[in-house]
């Protein structure tokens, strides 16, 4: 029976493979050839929301469609002139644009596994009712943003005269944040702020604040349970906890108390780490966008795993690295070998799932993640570890379909950006291999050096994020260091400093701060060594010596960064050292990263949306 499971999960998979290349195709239409229906689906859209038809807003209405980030679309309506009420509707439209686009390709991808009978009948009941609910997350996620975002999150903003560490100290002082395991605050939240007449703010539950849309995915819900206890789990024996699982979020959604939500939300990690099938839902766990509450996002997905792919010895060297800097900083605080032991047995204890994203709806309408590790819950994960997630042959995908940008061209020069496109095009064997670095053991990064309650203290100014992007890919960094290959170390320099670089164009996204902020800080590094030099262009040091001065760097940096974080210290600490806020946006201190930030941030408002009309990619596809 599993054998005979395991054939038709290969067959999906290729079926999702090839929708993402058919979505992929968007980017061709720009192309002398290019397919005439899909162009004008494109320009239709743009003349609905009343931006001129030109390559440039093409390329950024079709990021908005393929890679569901909305930041070229903001930067096209900039520039077109729009006030910042008519970008925030019009970044509405293109939601609704894509979400019904998606969710036709979602409906289109389970007819078929349907008319082929794949799975079985209780997995193709998973995809089904993975959808209904999404459908609701979906309709869900747009009030969620126009009250959280665009509403609560702009007028405190506003209120506090843009002084976020005073929005902090007043959600502090007047105990607006869920509850935690403990009754102390807690570190996200599953409720919003409601202003009241008096010009004070009150804590409402999801469920007593969108009431019409939580009762709509509540009822969703229930027919997925219902219809799973119907069938039988022929496979893998996991009905059980598939039925405990949905009905713990039922139980979660339907919480009013918002003492309560957290600890109910913790049920369902709970009972979601117990199922460990190959096909797996993403539910409601992270909390970028919301700055201020931490409101977790509405994330609804379902994720297939590619049997044939591994990590290779990524876990290994990250148990290794962790040991090592340990014993440096052991003796200089106090009372942290349990801090280590709980990091460690969680390492130990990781769900490793390759593969990619099956259905996506809600948050995800807005950015799909390239790898994920959840749940967030540090009590969770002390009872049960961890699952990592990784979508290596989704981002693999999408960096081979998207067109060469002119804006490579004017930073990089032509030696290594082709030594960049040689990875990516002719030695995917390599690329894999740097993304289980870079990537996975950034995932892994994540769980190192965390306490129950190391994020609630040291986030008292909202800066936790802000400096854990930059520790987990680090950690994953110095795991490779202290085990390197030869071969791969060129290719991880290449791998840091492009997307160092290519972070600054995220300065204006609000809710991928936290990895502009690392970027900001990767090239303190990379500066402060002379990896990278800028005066009327970029200087790449790809030396030897280069290398050895930026390791150096990195793990001394790190050891700092371990220490920081076992003495729990205000997370402002370590990264104002980098970087902070001028007006809306934080900037580098060092005035040699400042100049070449600006110099890029403009240049990427400029021309960062236009293709490089060269041709050069037609050499690099076989």
């Amino acid at each position: 029976m599993k054998n005979e499971f395991f054939k038709d999960l290969e067959e999906v998979y290729e079926l999702i493979k090839n929708n993402h290349k058919e979505i992929s195709s968007y980017y061709d239409v720009l192309n002398a050839n290019g397919n005439e229906e899909k162009l004008k689906f494109i320009n239709d859209f743009l003349e609905k929301i009343s931006l001129e038809i030109n390559s440039e807003n093409q390329m950024a209405v079709i990021s908005r469609l393929v890679s569901l980030r909305d930041d070229a679309l903001s930067q096209s309506l900039k520039k077109a002139g729009f006030s910042e009420d008519e970008i925030i509707e019009k970044k509405e439209e293109a939601y609704l644009w894509v979400a019904e686009f998606h969710l036709k390709v979602h409906q289109n991808l389970i007819n078929e596994i349907e008319q082929k009978e794949l799975l079985t009948p209780f997995y193709r009941e998973i995809f089904r009712g993975v959808h209904k609910v999404g459908k609701t997350f979906s309709s869900w996620q747009s009030s969620w943003t126009a009250h959280i975002i665009n509403g609560i999150n702009r007028e405190l903003y506003r209120l506090f005269d843009g002084d976020e560490e005073k929005i902090f100290e007043m959600l502090n002082t007047k105990e607006l944040h869920d509850r935690g395991h403990t009754g102390d605050k807690g570190d996200r939240s599953y409720s919003v702020l409601v202003k009241e007449e008096d010009n004070t703010f009150k804590s409402l539950s999801y469920a007593d604040a969108f009431a019409n849309e939580v009762t709509t995915s509540l009822l969703a819900l229930a027919e997925f349970k219902n219809n799973l206890l119907k069938l039988d789990d022929d496979v893998f024996g996991q009905k059980e906890a598939w039925v405990d699982y949905l009905q713990a979020i039922i139980e979660a959604l339907s919480e009013k108390d918002t003492s309560k939500t957290i600890p109910k939300w913790a049920d369902v990690d709970r009972r979601w780490m117990k199922i460990t099938t190959p096909l797996q839902i993403g539910h409601p766990l992270e909390y970028y966008e919301d700055h201020y509450k931490k409101a977790v996002a509405l994330e609804w997905d379902l994720r297939i795993v590619n049997p044939n792919n591994t990590a290779g010895e990524v876990k290994d060297n990250i148990k290794y690295m962790y040991n090592q800097i340990f014993s440096h900083v052991e003796n200089h605080v106090n009372k942290v070998k349990t801090i280590y032991e709980k990091s460690l047995k969680s390492v130990e204890r990781v769900q490793l799932y390759l593969g990619r994203p099956a259905l996506y709806y809600g948050a995800e309408f807005c950015g799909l993640f390239s790898a994920q590790v959840v749940p967030n819950d540090e009590l969770v994960t002390k009872e049960e570890g961890k699952k990592i997630f990784a979508f290596a042959d989704n981002v693999l995908d999408s960096v081979r379909a998207k067109p060469f940008m002119k804006i490579q061209k004017e930073i990089f020069d032509e030696d290594f950006l082709n030594k960049s496109r040689e990875i990516i095009f002719k030695k995917p064997k390599i690329w894999h291999e740097v993304y289980n670095i870079t990537t996975i053991g950034h995932e892994y990064g994540h769980i190192l050096w965390l306490d129950d309650d190391t994020e609630t203290i040291m986030n008292k100014s909202g800066n936790f994020k802000n400096i854990e992007e930059f520790k987990a890919t680090t950690g994953g960094l110095v795991a490779f260091f202290l085990n390197e290959k030869e071969e791969l170390k060129y290719h991880i320099l290449s791998d840091v400093i492009k997307r160092s670089i290519g972070l600054i164009a995220w300065k204006e996204t609000g809710e991928v701060e936290p990895y502009y902020c690392e970027g900001l800080i990767h090239l303190s590094g990379l500066f402060e060594t002379k990896v990278l030099k800028f005066k009327k262009t970029l200087e790449i040091d790809m030396s030897d010596e280069a290398y050895e001065r930026i390791k150096t760097w990195y793990i001394k940096t790190y050891k700092e960064l371990a220490m920081h974080y076992l003495e729990k210290k205000p997370a402002s600490e370590f990264l104002y050292k980098y970087a902070q806020k001028e007006d809306k946006y934080f900037m580098p201190i060092d005035m040699n990263v400042k100049y070449f930030v600006n110099y890029y941030w403009n240049l990427h408002k400029e021309i960062g949306q236009i293709i490089d009309d060269s041709n050069e990619k037609d050499d690099w596809i076989e």
